[in-house]
């Protein structure tokens, strides 16, 4: 969109006829969430980016699209055009749009309307979309492919409590696609946003953050059930990637990569057959039997690396020597744009998918790594929670709370830190008090006493993260087991309600609230009694099982024999005082 915004034409024309402010969507979601849907609204068209929204003189969005040219191409007006029509459109009708504002603000209340369900079934759900996806290429069927991660974590979850192969197959199908073509860096790791074919060997080029934590955390756990080494390769080639290459000067993780370098969209990643037979030499035939290369290329004459198998055990030392060799050279390309601003949604989230990866990888260096982090995020944070920092802060919002908590609760169950589920406590009790809507029963991505837009951002989608309305029902759960605390269950019951009175319209986007409503039905919590010692070898063996699932609990005395209580809703083991004896109630009662 470069070349539309940075026309000086159209730059003329906006600054005559419009008072224009230019929004980074990360920086401020709640404005992104409510102009996505006011354009659904108004136009009936599919949001994206970049977004351009008319607003009348109250701040009410009237009209806006997605991208528009300089010059228009297929049937797409050019900007120049559509500034034009719009001034003229809102001079001559003035008072009639400014009369539609009501309407709009009716359709928003109605956008969360709720049944009367107050419980329901919620594996038929998964049922249910299993008939949108696409089995040979994962995600869903058509293009552009995104990988929809809050959908394939929850099947995953799915499997792993009912061991239906039809949950799992997804799963398998879309990470092997994943690790495979074009969309996965296979020099540096990590993956692209998404890809514009619906075999994702084309990509989008521009690099998230968000995606590569979602990615990452799916590839965890599936190496963790399946012990398949093609997929514990890429993920810690992934996880180094976002270490080594995200990292800005504050050693806090950055937001994203441009798509571009030089103004050529892949220019930076893509290969002529040429160059890599002058590079790799003697290699070259090794290297073309593994990656599909050719002298007419898959991507305007050059190549995007894609793999013709997955890659054997047999080839994986020779080729990482080669990928070094690549590496090198693509290191004196000038590299994308990386836009290094970090926000404590995301740097909560990776650190949290991170230390969970140390557990499942028994990786000391990694979770030591991952705590100095946590340490400078924590110090970022110490006097209030903002959302982001780069020359200035910017307010906070939900997620960022959310977060933040999942991350100090996190720690307290791997390490039992006591401090930090003090810390998780105190920010879900400012959650509540910040966010929580008493009218609608959901929390609104702003501070609700602070809120300057013309309806309130109450946003049930997964979207580019999973919800931050499931993320605190999931801490919550957690916390009413740590602590018994009442306050706990009433705010889950709360919220119970709410996502079962709204998940029937929108269930394809809501998958993260349908696992977590499971977790909740399912409550599971090991209670573990003794020294930190001596309770070693339950948190091992425990953790990279069900990290995530189950709630750990920690009554630490000395003085204690080592053993566990595990505990599903109400009905709770004796202590098991060994491993064996732990797995065997597991088997017989959950």
């Amino acid at each position: 969109a470069h070349e539309s915004f940075e026309n000086e034409e159209t730059a003329k024309l906006m600054n005559e006829k419009f008072i224009n402010i230019k929004v980074d969507r990360e920086e401020r979601p709640d404005l992104d969430y409510v102009f996505q849907k006011s354009l659904s609204i108004l136009t009936g068209a599919q949001g994206g980016w970049p977004l351009s929204m008319f607003l009348d003189e109250n701040g009410v969005p009237f009209t806006g699209g997605t991208y528009f040219p300089p010059k228009e191409i297929q049937g797409r007006p050019d900007f120049k055009k559509v500034l034009n029509n719009v001034h003229s459109v809102y001079n001559e009708n003035r008072e009639k749009i400014l009369s539609q504002a009501p309407q709009v603000k009716e359709i928003f209340s109605k956008i969360n309307q709720r049944s009367a369900v107050l419980n329901q079934p919620l594996e038929p759900f998964v049922e249910k979309i299993i008939n949108y996806l696409d089995e040979k290429n994962g995600s869903f069927k058509g293009a552009p492919k995104f990988p929809q991660f809050y959908l394939f974590d929850a099947m995953f979850y799915f499997y792993l409590k009912t061991d239906k192969e039809n949950y799992l197959k997804p799963v398998e199908t879309l990470l092997s696609n994943l690790c495979s073509k074009g969309i996965y860096d296979h020099i540096d790791g990590g993956i692209s946003r998404y890809a514009v074919d619906e075999k994702w060997i084309i990509p989008h080029f521009e690099k998230m953050l968000y995606d590569n934590i979602q990615f990452i955390d799916l590839l965890t756990k599936f190496y963790q059930k399946t012990k398949n080494n093609y997929f514990k390769n890429k993920l810690l080639q992934s996880i180094n990637f976002l270490n080594k290459e995200f990292k800005n000067s504050e050693n806090l993780y950055g937001s994203a990569f441009d798509a571009d370098s030089e103004g050529i969209e892949g220019k930076y990643y893509i290969w002529s057959y040429q160059e890599l037979k002058n590079i790799l030499e003697e290699d070259f035939k090794f290297f073309e039997n593994i990656y599909d290369i050719s002298e007419t290329g898959n991507f305007e004459g050059n190549n995007i690396l894609v793999e013709k198998k997955l890659i054997s055990n047999d080839n994986e030392y020779k080729l990482n020597q080669l990928k070094v060799k690549l590496a090198d050279v693509r290191k004196k390309r000038i590299k994308p744009f990386f836009d290094d601003k970090s926000q404590t949604d995301l740097n909560s989230y990776i650190l949290q998918v991170l230390l969970k990866a140390s557990v499942n990888l028994n990786d000391e260096k990694l979770k030591n790594e991952t705590i100095e982090t946590i340490k400078v995020l924590n110090q970022k944070l110490s006097k209030k929670i903002i959302h982001c920092y780069e020359n200035k802060e910017i307010e906070t919002f939900l997620e960022d709370y959310v977060y933040y908590a999942l991350l100090m609760v996190t720690i307290y169950e791997i390490n039992a830190d006591n401090n930090s589920l003090d810390k998780s406590i105190q920010i879900m009790n400012d959650a509540w008090e910040l966010f929580f809507n008493k009218e609608t029963e959901l929390f609104q991505k702003n501070i609700v006493k602070d809120n300057d837009l013309f309806v309130s951002p109450l946003d049930l989608n997964d979207s580019n993260i999973p919800n931050g309305n499931s993320i605190f029902l999931l801490i919550s759960n957690k916390l009413y087991s740590i602590t018994n605390d009442k306050i706990w269950f009433d705010r889950n019951e709360i919220l119970k309600k709410s996502f079962h009175q709204v998940i029937n319209s929108y269930y394809s986007q809501m998958f993260s609230f349908i696992k977590t409503l499971d977790i909740c039905d399912n409550n599971l919590s090991f209670t573990f009694n003794g020294s930190k010692d001596a309770i070693k070898e339950f948190q091992n063996y425990l953790q990279k099982e069900y990290l995530g699932i189950a709630t750990f609990v920690y009554q630490l005395n000395n003085d204690a024999k080592p053993n566990v209580i595990v505990c599903k809703n109400q009905t709770c083991s004796n202590k098991l005082s060994s491993i064996n004896e732990v797995v065997e109630y597991l088997r017989k009662s959950v």
